[in-house]
């Protein structure tokens, strides 16, 4: 599996990028307008509100799904028995935000949406023709004025060898929505499974920004763009002393989009999250 590194300036770049997607379910930008100063500065004030008890005011609502979710309500992936060793914060416009982290956050959140319409256009436009005319509408229209795009702040915890065991930082798992833009996280980790079902690093050199697939975008596509195993591997030697922080950006569609004959944006979300143990 090669997943492609595409430089965003390039003039080929659409096309490089959205041939790695279809691929590999992944592509990797550089030179891309998110600026790393501003993910440098969201991972340290996290990790800071992470450590402290401020989060505990914060614990999710069930119903809305926003909020601190702790290690011992972590997700336990489709398929697999251990909980995730995580914990996160779910990030909405209209949800519960610390009120010191909240205006650049949302600046972040902001900036990525609107760079996730750029990216969704690219792949419309290199869609084969009988793939593009599953879509039921424009793909950048799909996620307009949604109030369903999550950005989750991740932190996995440094180890402290009391960790159940089998238990990884995030089993292999595909995300539910359209594509998830990430940010490469301040330790590495992230995997992608092959064709072979052989495990590779995903390129994840700090900096990059990291996009993948989701389950929705493979539902309205009939399957052409793959939703492609992915997972965090533990860490080893000194990493273990260390946590990690991602921030990935779940795009969703809003709830009436049709992705397919069979499901809506809303009826897809809430079967996987009945599978997920978190509704």
């Amino acid at each position: 599996m090669n997943v492609q590194v595409v430089d965003y300036l390039a003039a080929d770049a659409p096309q490089k990028f959205v041939e790695s997607l279809h691929k590999t379910g992944f592509g990797v930008l550089i030179n891309h307008p998110i600026k790393q100063s501003l993910v440098e500065s969201i991972y340290k004030n996290w990790l800071a509100f992470f450590n402290s008890q401020e989060k505990e005011h914060y614990a999710f609502d069930p119903e809305k799904q926003d909020g601190f979710f702790s290690t011992e309500i972590s997700e336990t992936a489709k398929g697999h028995s251990q909980k995730d060793i995580k914990e996160y914060f779910h990030i909405y416009p209209w949800g519960r935000i610390p009120p010191s982290l909240k205006e650049e956050i949302l600046h972040y959140y902001e900036l990525t949406s609107s760079l996730a319409e750029e990216l969704l256009d690219w792949v419309e436009k290199h869609s084969p023709i009988d793939v593009a005319t599953r879509y039921s509408e424009p793909l950048s229209n799909m996620i307009k004025n949604t109030p369903n795009t999550l950005l989750r702040v991740l932190h996995y915890p440094p180890f402290e060898g009391k960790e159940e065991v089998g238990a990884i930082r995030a089993a292999a798992h595909e995300d539910i929505n359209l594509l998830t833009i990430l940010p490469a996280a301040n330790e590495p980790g992230l995997q992608v499974q092959g064709t072979d079902d052989k495990w590779v690093n995903v390129p994840s050199d700090f900096g990059h920004l990291i996009i993948n697939i989701g389950d929705m975008l493979q539902e309205a596509s009939g399957g052409y763009f793959p939703s492609t195993s992915h997972r965090v591997i533990n860490p080893t030697g000194n990493s273990k002393s260390k946590s990690r922080v991602s921030l990935p950006l779940f795009l969703h569609p809003r709830s009436e989009v049709v992705l397919s004959e069979k499901h809506t944006q809303a009826s897809y979300l809430l079967e996987r999250l009945k599978e997920l143990g978190v509704k």
